[in-house]
């Protein structure tokens, strides 16, 4: 019997009704076999009797036979499809997330394909007549998935084999003659190959962010270590300098003590000299009173005169003025020195940023009419401005200054090297720098890093200064280069004709966006009403 069995297909054990292997296997008077209760059931469903396979009909219910050797085959392949089902449980058992054959009766194997037809997830025991019988390989197999009744339409029990655009939700057949009659519907095929482009092309985009994100991460990273490097650069700079300054200070400290040491010495042997000489003299004087005093005993008048003259002589006249010493000369002398010391030490120490170098980093400023105060007067380009004592009447937006005669320019600064050019010739008050963006244009300004501008002005024609700081400058300059450095914190001021450093700001926080900044000041009747011009840079 096993021989037999090995030499039918698959095909012939199953049931062409429901596809499965025979279950009580019965013949009609035609010939083909089916499970009995699949044959039964199905004849109960019509008003005659017909056969499945062959469509030959029947006059009356005919009786059914069963099929012995059908019955034997079929109990010796269901016997091998378990011992072969046995043999790959070991491999195919299903482990916990994994989709599960509805087939299995006993352990649940996982499952190799589900099929969209038959709405059931098939190991690959099961799977087989998918793959080998002709009418069911007509069908739709895919990757295994939980949940295949929610492929079907839950109004129409249909499978959902179409796409509604105009809804954007799946549907069945009789859905589109009735919901979405006059809506655009498309096979669900098709909409999932453009959506699948649609997907790919998004996948790449987000591949490109992804990528762009982790080149920032990287900068990041590399701002880090530069950060580090440079702030270890900075303390060892910085405990180099203090180190210095800490010694200079001890150094100066012994000398302005051994020079007034030696104040004190000096004056100390002069006073022993004075006091010696005193002594001196105090003998003198004493025996000279002895004398006198011996001689106003005397009784011989002659005697009396003739030596009263030589001891009455006034003894030789010094100043003995006592002046209390001083010793602040010494202390100014040397803080002076120390100051000088300390100059040259800073002008060593200030980042040598040269003007051409800056100037390699030029933005094209244009002022915002938008923050000007309204008595600032800004010419058609953007580059001009100055004061005039008519106020015009303008909006008060909240960017606009209201208590300070100054106006912003549109360029933000928020990062890397900026440069701009500005000629003040001709004023004698005049105000420029940048400015933080967030700072208050209501109120009266007061000019500092502390408020978070950070300027060089003019006042009175000749008084400069880097809010704290008051500068002495040899020259007067005619057109101021601004350099910001964002990263490193600094602002400089240059001379551009002369090509020299005014000022610089150094070790600046800057946590926000940093604008241009201009003040022309009054007109002051007209002596001051030469405008502030940015100018190109050359």
């Amino acid at each position: 019997m096993s021989a037999a069995s090995s030499l039918l297909s698959e095909d012939q054990f199953l049931c062409s009704i429901c596809l499965d292997v025979f279950t009580d296997p019965v013949s009609t008077p035609c010939g083909h076999n089916f499970c009995k209760n699949c044959i039964s059931e199905h004849w109960d469903m019509k008003d005659y009797c017909e056969c499945p396979n062959c469509k030959k009909r029947f006059k009356r219910g005919p009786e059914l036979q069963v099929n012995t050797f059908i019955s034997e085959m079929v109990s010796h392949y269901k016997q091998s499809a378990r011992q072969r089902a046995g043999s790959s449980s070991e491999q195919q058992a299903a482990k916990p997330g994994e989709v599960l054959c509805d087939i299995c009766a006993g352990t649940k194997l996982k499952a190799l394909k589900s099929c969209l037809v038959c709405l059931v997830s098939y190991c690959e025991t099961h799977l087989q007549p998918h793959l080998t019988k002709s009418i069911l390989k007509r069908h739709q197999l895919i990757n295994p998935v939980e949940n295949l009744e929610g492929r079907m339409c839950a109004k129409h029990d249909k499978l959902l084999e179409l796409f509604c655009r105009d809804d954007q939700t799946c549907v069945c057949m009789l859905c589109t003659i009735s919901d979405h009659k006059p809506h655009d519907v498309v096979p669900l095929k098709e909409e999932y190959e453009g959506r699948k482009a649609e997907l790919g092309k998004t996948e790449a985009e987000l591949q490109q962010m992804v990528q762009q994100r982790q080149l920032k991460i990287e900068e990041f990273k590399q701002s880090v270590k530069v950060s580090r490097e440079n702030a270890n650069r900075e303390i060892a700079g910085s405990v180099r300098v203090l180190t210095w300054l800490k010694d200079i200070i001890e150094k100066t400290q012994a000398e302005v003590t051994e020079m007034i040491e030696a104040k004190h010495k000096l004056i100390e042997k002069q006073a022993k000299g004075f006091i010696r000489e005193l002594g001196q003299e105090i003998s003198e004087l004493k025996k000279k009173s002895a004398e006198l005093e011996q001689l106003s005993l005397s009784e011989d008048h002659l005697h009396l005169l003739q030596n009263l003259l030589s001891l009455n002589a006034a003894p030789p006249t010094k100043d003995w003025t006592v002046r209390p010493p001083s010793y602040e000369g010494n202390l100014r002398a040397a803080l002076v020195l120390l100051a000088e010391m300390l100059k040259i030490k800073l002008k060593k120490l200030l980042p040598k940023t040269e003007l051409k170098t800056a100037q390699q980093f030029a933005v094209d400023v244009t002022l915002d009419p938008d923050t000007a105060y309204p008595t600032l007067i800004l010419s058609g380009d953007g580059k001009q401005v100055h004061h005039v004592d008519a106020q015009k009447k303008l909006p008060d937006n909240p960017e606009r200054f209201s208590a300070s005669l100054s106006v912003l320019g549109k360029q933000v600064i928020s990062t890397g090297r900026f440069y701009f050019e500005v000629q003040v010739k001709g004023k004698t008050h005049w105000a420029l720098g940048v400015a933080r963006q967030s700072f208050n244009r209501k109120q009266p300004i007061s000019i500092g890093p502390h408020n978070g501008i950070w300027a060089l002005g003019l006042r009175n024609e000749n008084e400069y200064c880097a809010p704290p700081v008051h500068l002495s400058l040899k020259s007067q300059p005619e057109k101021v280069g601004v350099f910001v450095d964002y990263e490193e914190g600094l602002v400089f001021f240059y001379d551009v004709d002369a090509a020299d450093l005014i000022y610089a700001y150094t070790g600046c926080c800057f946590t926000e966006r940093l604008l241009p900044f201009f003040s022309p000041s009054s007109n002051l009747g007209g002596k001051n009403s030469a405008p502030l011009i940015i100018c190109p840079v050359n």
